[in-house]
């Protein structure tokens, strides 16, 4: 176990994780130049297409230092926001983390968050300094704001480059020296953590986990605790590139188990794996649940699918265990699932990787947050759906979701940021300058205004340079409206939205303006309201396509003309008491770019 060190890549949004995992693999000659491709660790073609990691990949390598062979267990993690959650699983599993920081940008926003989640389970933090091999690489200032961060030696700092694979040894040198390796009983009860699962087709779920006391065998019985289901060990074994059997995993080791499961509900991501003989008295604490944060309906075009899709989704969910679902029903739309997200990345790519992965055609609601609403009578109501508010005559107060976000820009960009957060209701708590042109700015502000399009905006805004960090503060009382829209005096559930009452006629207006360009016409003229309670704030109308009548009366008494428009008046009437409105998907997805 002496030779055995577990580490993660931790850093921000293309700083070059990715990167400077294939030259590790490559100087460790784990693959060879033949299998290797750009972005090894990255086998989901999303994950190529938009350059971001999007899974955590766990892979073994074996690297021989001073005539000693040692296995070295990376974990390579994503760096957005959105999947923080994949992060927090791949510490859990490690003793030590690479913390790497683009030299041409500095250090942001999720660097520092994820560096905290790192400092927390005591992790072992080797700094790196990638992209040294660019013009614009700024090395002695991003030096001077690690040290400032971590409080590290500025000779601890590893100066390295991804791409032309500069420094890579040094690293492998520094995490055989500065990791610790597992400390661990491999003659004690098996203990080990369930940190990922996937499916596959063939041969049910392989869980992977890292074990941290005792030996498991091939063919051992084996038992999951959170949910006491007994298996057989079918197979065990490490995770190279491909998955690579062994006769037994002991302890310090991360591998993987194949034991017939066939169900996604009984891997849990975060479960103690055990012997059912001699089996280990405690689970392993310290493994954070997560808390979703974006709610949105995805339903079936077509409903007789909706069995498909709750399959999809449990496969999907068994991949990407922060993905929260459960059913519900809308008059517009049929059946389907209210989903919660960590972000809104994260809800985009969760629907493209159902119409990839799974062939599957949804619709998706306007996304909102949980609300919390508290009725005269004194009940206590959690709300993802805005459909579920009580009356007003009920309702005695509601409460909404706040964040602490922290952002962090060049000095340039300051003005505009601060505009943008008071735009979205916020308050400003702080301002620190972490260098002369680079500031720290805290905001509290109300997780429902930061759905939409603030990444977007504030990107724009800050022309690419600005980082986005955040994590909830808690819930405040708040002037909330339910808006609704409705079309011919009925009303379209999914697209309500909770919104404070400032913003309602503003947000009423641009709706019934994107809703009318998008409606195809009928023959029938189509009203469209945005509506509180009882009283319509703002109208459109949709004209009524018109077939021209008169075309066969040349000549001859005006009456029999008129004879005709009345005939056509009663049947547009009869129409559009018995005419439905079809809602185009472009209709749910034009309200989350309502500003664009």
């Amino acid at each position: 176990m002496k030779h055995i060190r577990n580490f993660c890549i931790i850093a921000h949004i293309d700083h070059g994780k990715s990167t400077l995992a294939d030259r590790l693999l490559q100087v460790t000659n784990t693959i060879t130049s033949k299998e290797l491709k750009e972005q090894t660790l990255d086998d989901m073609d999303l994950e190529r297409e938009r350059g971001i990691t999007i899974k955590s990949k766990a892979i073994q390598m074996e690297y021989e230092f001073e005539g000693t062979p040692y296995i070295l267990n990376l974990i390579d993690t994503p760096g957005h926001v959105d999947f923080s959650y994949e992060v927090s699983r791949s510490i859990a599993a490690c003793e030590g983390a690479l913390l790497i920081v683009d030299a041409t940008q500095g250090i942001q926003a999720q660097t520092i968050s994820n560096l905290y989640l790192a400092i927390e389970h005591n992790l072992e933090i080797i700094p790196v300094l990638n992209k040294m091999d660019l013009p614009s690489a700024m090395p002695e200032e991003v030096s001077d704001q690690i040290v400032e961060l971590i409080g590290c030696d500025l000779n601890d700092i590893l100066p390295a480059s991804g791409k032309t694979g500069q420094g890579v040894d040094k690293i492998l040198e520094a995490i055989i020296h500065r990791i610790p390796h597992p400390k661990g009983d491999p003659d004690a009860p098996l203990q080990a953590l369930i940190f990922d699962s996937v499916f596959n087709p063939f041969r049910g779920i392989i869980a992977y986990f890292r074990v941290m006391n005792g030996t498991l065998h091939k063919g051992d019985r084996v038992k999951f605790l959170a949910t006491q289901k007994e298996y057989d060990a079918d197979e065990v074994g490490v995770l190279k590139l491909q998955i690579s059997p062994r006769k037994s995993v002991a302890a310090g080791d991360v591998g993987y188990i194949v034991s017939g499961i066939k169900t996604a509900r009984e891997v849990k991501v975060g479960d103690t794996l055990t012997h059912v003989v001699n089996p280990c008295t405690q689970m392993i604490q310290g493994f954070e649940n997560v808390k979703p944060m974006v709610f949105a309906g995805i339903y079936p075009v077509d409903t007789d699918d909706y069995e498909e899709l709750r399959e999809c989704m449990s496969k999907l969910q068994l991949n990407d265990s922060s993905l929260t679902f459960e059913p519900e029903s809308s008059a517009a739309l049929g059946f389907g699932f209210r989903c919660g997200f960590l972000g809104m990345l994260h809800m985009e790519i969760i629907q493209e990787r159902l119409e990839r992965e799974f062939d599957m055609n949804v619709i998706t609601t306007v996304p909102n947050v949980s609300y919390k609403a508290y009725t005269k009578k004194g009940e206590n109501l959690v709300l993802t759906n805005p459909s579920d508010l009580p009356a007003p005559n009920l309702l005695e107060y509601v409460e909404e979701p706040y964040i602490n976000a922290q952002i962090i820009t060049k000095s340039e960009f300051v003005g505009p940021v601060m505009t943008l957060c008071m735009e979205k209701r916020g308050i400003m708590k702080n301002q620190v300058y972490l260098t002369q042109d680079r500031v720290e700015l805290s905001f509290e502000l109300p997780l429902g205004e930061i759905v939409f399009d603030f990444y977007d905006r504030l990107k724009t805004i800050s022309k690419g340079y600005a980082s986005f960090d955040y994590h909830p503060s808690g819930y405040k009382t708040s002037v909330l409206v339910k808006l609704d829209i409705m079309l011919n005096g009925e009303q379209v559930d999914a697209l309500s939205s909770l919104i404070h009452r400032d913003n309602a006629f503003d947000l009423g207006k641009k709706l019934c303006l994107k809703l009318k360009e998008l409606l195809p016409r009928q023959q029938f003229e189509i009203a469209i309201q945005a509506a509180i309670g009882a009283k319509v704030i703002a109208r459109e109308t949709v004209k009524a396509l018109r077939k021209d009548v008169t075309a066969k009366c040349y000549g001859g008494d005006i009456s029999r003309k008129r004879k005709l428009l009345e005939k056509q008046k009663e049947g547009k009437k009869r129409m559009r008491q018995v005419g439905s409105v079809e809602i185009p998907q472009q209709a749910f997805l034009a309200v989350l770019k309502l500003d664009s």
